[in-house]
């Protein structure tokens, strides 16, 4: 009921910076949180952050805490993630995803029903 499309993704050297949106149109009005996961190959789907929707409260993956912000701008439907000081272990294709249901942020992927097609996010040595 969500439709959901990221951009943003690309290669950049490590250290570097990246911001990824993801637009959300649909049943909007039914969002509890947003959240962002990747997927590298060979590798299950992880969290990377999530953000309530009415509140802005966040939560982040250890691993991305103190480089990466999430963020939510209601008004048009859209949510972000501004990635700094990349470093070849977030090369992945990240995901954003949208959670009908609360409450928490801590959340698996089988807790969203709603996702993108993802973006590819490559960072070089």
């Amino acid at each position: 009921q969500v439709q959901l499309v990221e951009s943003g993704g690309g290669l950049v050297q490590a250290g570097g910076s990246l911001r990824l949106s993801c637009a959300a149109s649909g049943r909007t009005d039914i969002i509890y949180s947003m959240g962002w996961f990747r997927q590298a190959p060979g590798k299950e789907r992880e969290f990377v952050a999530a953000i309530s929707w009415s509140g802005g409260r966040t939560y982040y993956e250890d691993s991305v805490k103190g480089r990466f912000t999430i963020s939510r701008d209601n008004a048009n439907n859209r949510v972000y993630l501004q990635m700094n000081s990349l470093k070849p272990e977030d090369t992945a294709v990240y995901y954003c995803a949208a959670r009908r249901s609360g409450p928490g942020l801590r959340t698996p992927p089988a807790a969203y029903g709603d996702w993108g097609q993802g973006t590819q996010v490559t960072v070089s040595s």
